[in-house]
């Protein structure tokens, strides 16, 4: 049965676009309408963003000045995704209640908020060693929940679905602009993992290149399918049923910690069928990734005992845009940092300086401990 919301499109103060995405009925059936304006005095958004490949690697970094100066766990009276309330600071969000919001980062990583002019430096220095482009995609913040306090895991099923609509919708429409490779939903959740804003939201970025995670998985699928002319994600589900990682097979997902996990907390959620991303679900598919999700996430909050909310990152992997599609599918990496109830993994001279990994567990001890606390 398809999950009924409303979306209503607004302008903010200096020209970044907000969506809301109302489950409410009211909403829903338009008894009720957003009609808040943005009262700021705000310069309109502008940013300063390009992309360099360093030739060592092949692999793109992103540089983004303007973020050194972002918001940092602000008070609560300053909370810049709280909704705007009566005799309280403006926020990003002009109305005093919302279900769930979306809108252009006011620190964005990648823009297309910037001009690119007819003399662009596509090289640093003039050395074509060097080779830079201007970062055009789009960066938004996604705002869970209009309580400060709490956790996606709080969420109802029935708004964590809308989120979900939120996500599809979102990876859709930021799949068409000119250029952009991969759209990335994702979530960083606790001051361990490194945020800088405590509201329970999450973030969209949208890449004008393949990043190295996603650009692997697109080499590797292919060579798989070259080499034996299967699918590379069908075979991983195929051998991972048979053996001792899997936590949960729907009709549509399967939730299990992957033979090669190497974080010391790590689930994966993947498509049964060679979905690419959250835009092509249907609505049965989308129902069942909403509560399987839940249940994953509320298993990480028991994973460490006397821990009551994991640090985590959730990371939404969705197949490229454009040709290389077929190399991609739909699948939900989540992990931790944490690798006990007081200690964090940090990575040091092998991991940082060589991406070389080394886990202080292994993936069939972190399955077992997932399926002692998965039912409880």
């Amino acid at each position: 049965m398809p999950h009924e919301f409303r979306v209503t499109r607004a302008d903010m103060a200096d020209g970044r676009e907000l969506l809301y995405f109302d489950d409410d009925p009211a909403y829903v059936s338009g008894e009720r309408t957003r009609d808040a304006v943005d009262s700021r005095e705000l310069p309109q958004a502008h940013a300063e963003c390009e992309i360099r490949r360093d030739p060592l690697t092949g692999e793109f970094n992103v540089y983004a000045a303007h973020r050194m100066n972002r918001t940092f766990m602000p008070p609560a009276n300053e909370n810049p995704l709280a909704p705007t309330r009566p005799g309280e600071l403006p926020t990003e969000i002009p109305s005093d209640d919302y279900n769930v919001v979306v809108f252009e980062n006011r620190f964005p990583s990648l823009s297309m908020r910037m001009e690119v002019p007819e003399d662009y430096a596509y090289q640093v220095e003039g050395q074509p060693l060097f080779e830079r482009r201007p970062a055009l995609a789009r960066c938004e913040v996604v705002c869970f929940t209009p309580e400060s306090n709490g956790s996606f895991r709080d969420l109802s099923e029935h708004r964590a679905r809308t989120v979900v609509e939120a996500w599809a919708h979102r990876t859709r429409e930021l799949s068409e602009i000119d250029g952009v490779k991969l759209v990335f939903p994702f979530e960083n959740r606790g001051k361990e993992i490194g945020v800088t804003l405590q509201h329970p939201h999450g973030q969209i970025y949208s890449y004008p290149y393949l990043p190295t995670r996603a650009q692997s998985i697109r080499d590797n699928a292919a060579a798989y399918r070259e080499k034996t002319g299967e699918d590379l994600f069908d075979a991983i589900l195929a051998a991972e049923r048979a053996g001792s990682r899997i936590l949960e097979e729907g009709e549509y997902f399967t939730t299990f910690v992957p033979a090669a996990a190497k974080w010391p907390v790590e689930a994966m959620i993947m498509a049964n069928r060679p979905a690419p991303d959250l835009a092509d679900l249907s609505d049965e598919e989308k129902a069942e990734l909403t509560s399987m999700y839940l249940r994953l996430l509320r298993a990480t909050d028991r994973y460490f005992p006397g821990v009551e909310r994991t640090p985590y990152i959730s990371a939404w992997n969705q197949a490229p845009v454009g040709e290389d599609r077929q190399y991609g599918r739909l699948h939900l990496q989540l992990f931790s940092l944490m690798r006990s109830p007081d200690k964090m993994k940090y990575l040091a001279g092998s991991e940082s300086g060589q991406s070389a990994w080394i886990s202080d567990t292994t993936p069939e001890k972190i399955a077992e401990r997932y399926r002692e606390i998965w039912n409880d």
